[in-house]
């Protein structure tokens, strides 16, 4: 269940919502609603991700297992044509 949440905008930004969400024919609730819906997803991602590389990082200073940038474009350029060539295998 959707609970009320104020915001203070200054006149010039609730202005531009509002012209904004009159283009649209969406209420400028719906467009701020979906404006911070998809901040908060967007910056949930990027923490994901910056987690992840942290894990990677203490991984690879841990084992010193890596492929290095030649083994991935020599696969990544592979990706589509006949010749495709199977993933780089970690290494020391």
């Amino acid at each position: 269940m959707a609970t009320p949440t104020s915001i203070k905008l200054d006149d010039d930004l609730k202005g531009r919502v509002q012209h904004l969400a009159d283009t649209r024919r969406r209420s400028a609730h719906w467009l701020m609603r979906e404006a911070i819906e998809q901040y908060v997803e967007r910056e949930e991602r990027r923490e994901s991700f910056r987690r992840d590389t942290l894990k990677a990082w203490e991984d690879y200073q841990t084992t010193g297992l890596h492929a290095t940038a030649d083994e991935v474009e020599k696969w990544l350029a592979s990706w589509g044509t006949d010749n495709e060539v199977p993933t780089p295998t970690c290494h020391k």
